[in-house]
């Protein structure tokens, strides 16, 4: 009973049914954590060991799907890389916008994205 109150509360994300797919996912999630953390640690955010845990976590996950994905590891470092960087000028329109709603908006997107991958672990 308390189990099913507890896995009906928080919405969970439904993961890919390709390995293709999923590796996709867990790269894009993946850059977008690598960014959150660098932005923390310049940030002096307390919540940057449990962001680089969630990271390394998916780090795991990323080097798992990988063998079955048939994808060229360039192109999953790529996925990477371009999500971490579209993530981190995200992060930086949240802090230094002039213009507060531009920074309240990219603040409410990037807590979206990181919200969307945090939702693919289990509590």
């Amino acid at each position: 009973m308390i189990l099913a109150a507890a896995v009906s509360a928080a919405p969970c994300a439904a993961l890919p049914d390709t390995a293709h797919d999923r590796t996709e996912l867990f790269a894009v999630c993946t850059g977008r954590l690598s960014a959150t953390m660098e932005h923390q640690w310049l940030m002096s955010d307390p919540k940057a060991d449990e962001t680089e845990a969630m990271r390394a976590y998916f780090v795991s996950l990323l080097t798992a799907s990988m063998e079955d994905s048939g994808m060229d590891p360039r192109e999953v470092l790529n996925l990477r890389i371009e999500a971490k960087m579209a993530h981190a000028r995200l992060l930086t329109r949240a802090s230094f916008a002039r213009d507060a709603r531009d920074a309240r908006t990219a603040q409410r997107m990037a807590a979206q994205y990181v919200a969307a991958c945090r939702s693919l672990l289990l509590s």
